[in-house]
């Protein structure tokens, strides 16, 4: 009669130490986490892109005339100090608009962080130069974020129907805000830059949007209520 005596193998067999556990959960924690964070962006900047396209005009004739517009604001110079193309093609299309009648005042926002660094006043100028009379300009000094820039038009401003001036990807997210704030607003995008011009900004856009549903649903941070310079 034969025998057939049973082998538990298992307590023979290395078992994980604790700091394997541990590195295991941590890198499918973090897989789990860039994932989902992936796919809120993508869906935020979705949502956002999706429910203004119909207020984005890219052909003067078509863009409904307002008495005001607002200007967003954004560096003269790049970092290697040549000319920002944003910066020119938002001024140019700003001047047209205005000389075709689609504006009648402007108002000019963006940063001011020192008497070194003025974006509005270097709006200012060069508008002027492009045939623009200062005179139908308001500068609005505190126009930090764009988020800033929009609930002042209408809080500091008394604005609620504007024409908001910028590069297209630039003007979903401001729409967005001004949606949310009460603002009956279109917009005109400005001509583009060339493909893989400024890469960084387009991927700082595509944070950004998710970061404006916080502050319209969230945050609601407070912008500066007054219109002063900073010397």
């Amino acid at each position: 009669m034969e025998t057939t005596l049973a082998t538990d193998y298992s307590d023979n067999m290395p078992r994980e130490g604790v700091g394997v556990r541990v590195v295991k959960w941590t890198i499918k924690t973090t897989i789990i986490l860039v994932f989902t964070g992936a796919m809120v962006v993508l869906a935020a900047n979705w949502w956002v892109v999706r429910t203004t396209e119909g207020q984005i005009y890219f052909t003067i004739h078509a863009l409904p005339a307002n008495d005001v517009g607002l200007v967003l604001g954004t560096s003269k110079f790049v970092r290697t100090g040549k000319e920002n193309l944003f910066f020119r093609y938002r001024m140019e299309a700003t001047a047209r608009l205005w000389k075709e009648g689609k504006v009648k005042y402007l108002i000019l926002s963006g940063n001011n962080d020192s008497e070194y660094y003025n974006e509005p006043a270097d709006m200012q100028r060069a508008l002027v130069k492009l045939g623009v009379p200062a005179s139908v300009m308001t500068l609005d000094y505190a126009g930090y974020r764009t988020f800033d820039s929009v609930v002042r038009c209408k809080d500091v401003f008394n604005q609620e129907k504007i024409t908001i001036i910028s590069q297209n990807f630039h003007n979903a997210r401001a729409l967005y805000i001004g949606n949310h704030e009460g603002i009956e607003a279109v917009a005109f995008a400005a001509q583009d830059v060339p493909d893989g011009y400024s890469l960084r900004t387009l991927i700082r856009e595509y944070l950004a949007r998710p970061y404006a549903l916080l502050d319209v649903y969230v945050l609601r941070p407070q912008p500066e209520k007054g219109n002063w310079q900073r010397k």
